[in-house]
């Protein structure tokens, strides 16, 4: 068996290991230190990539690389995503870094289905249902419906939109205006102007109440000599039936057809 070492040779092997140890972190803290101070690592440049159709990648760079702070190894990628999110449009970006100075980001757009609130304000919903700002104007579509609802409703607004619009294509008739009022009631609004009352409920029974009345409009229109453009106004709010209002002809009560059972 080997002889236990002298205290003071293990007093000697700890005190080398300390100073190791220190020196290790020293030489650790001073590189941390030069990487920190070194002009190799400060932000060179950002590539961006993904959705650019309303906001160029060079723009894109000018608005936000200013409000970066740090080099490589400090730069806060959560506030680089917050200022990429800031700009208009932007739905959504995905910031990475990349060795030894430059940014990667890869962007996701916004993608307007329909404009948002009173006609004065700029706010439009996008393909998820959400709110954003953005100047209408820059739009791809220039005939975007307009939808309004409590907030936190843009959502279910737009999927009673999505199922609204299709009855009323093979009338030539589109809804340009879609209202979930505050007591959760449907108002659509036709691009002939025409204000249809939808009444309230669950949204297979509004677009139950929808579908009968879109597939009798043409019946009722020609009884009077009229086209489905003509009608002003209608109330489904009724039980078994609905009101019509047609250019020329006061309001007329409609029976609704019941579905027959199979």
């Amino acid at each position: 068996m080997n002889a236990a070492l002298p205290l003071d040779v293990k007093l000697m092997n700890v005190t080398a290991s300390l100073l190791f140890t220190v020196f290790g972190l020293l030489l650790a803290a001073a590189l941390g230190w030069w990487a920190l101070r070194h002009p190799l690592f400060a932000i060179g440049g950002i590539t961006v990539q993904g959705d650019v159709t309303h906001n160029s990648a060079p723009t894109l760079r000018a608005n936000v690389a200013p409000r970066l702070a740090g080099n490589f190894f400090t730069v806060d990628l959560q506030r680089a995503r917050a200022a990429f999110e800031a700009v208009p449009w932007v739905r959504q970006a995905v910031v990475r870094r990349e060795f030894p100075n430059r940014l990667r980001v890869v962007l996701q757009e916004h993608r307007a289905e329909a404009l948002w609130g009173a006609e004065a304000e700029s706010r439009l919903v996008n393909n998820f249902g959400e709110v954003f700002e953005a100047n209408a104007g820059d739009a791809e579509q220039d005939d975007l419906p307009r939808l309004a609802g409590p907030d936190g409703e843009s959502a279910q607004v737009l999927a009673m939109y999505r199922a609204l619009h299709p009855l009323f294509t093979p009338l030539d008739l589109s809804v340009s205006q879609l209202t979930l009022t505050g007591r959760g009631s449907w108002v659509m609004v036709l691009d002939t102007g025409a204000t249809v009352e939808l009444g309230r409920g669950s949204q297979e029974e509004v677009l139950a109440r929808s579908q009968r009345f879109a597939q009798t409009l043409t019946q009722v229109t020609a009884k009077y000599s009229r086209r489905p453009e003509a009608l002003l106004s209608a109330d489904l709010r009724h039980g078994d039936g609905y009101a019509v209002k047609l250019r020329g002809v006061g309001t007329t009560d409609v029976q609704a057809q019941k579905e027959p059972r199979k």
